[in-house]
């Protein structure tokens, strides 16, 4: 059982805006940027708890600290 849960495109957007990415460009998918860091979000509705796990891994979340800005 992946250890973050799948979620929609729009919850993961807010909690990537509290740690200050801002989104860059929007299409089939949403790219968000902090200045370093360019993180890949697709527009699924809800995003596979693997590819989140990927993502937040991207973004240097642990699972108990992304679970924790839900």
């Amino acid at each position: 059982m992946p250890k973050i849960p799948g979620i929609g495109q729009r919850d993961a957007m807010r909690v990537f805006e509290k740690l200050g990415y801002r989104i860059v460009r929007q299409s089939g998918h949403i790219v968000m940027s902090n200045g370093s860091v360019r993180l890949t979000i697709p527009r699924n509705n809800p995003i596979n708890a693997i590819t989140m796990g990927s993502i937040a891994q991207d973004a240097g979340l642990s699972p108990k600290q992304f679970k924790e800005l839900l």
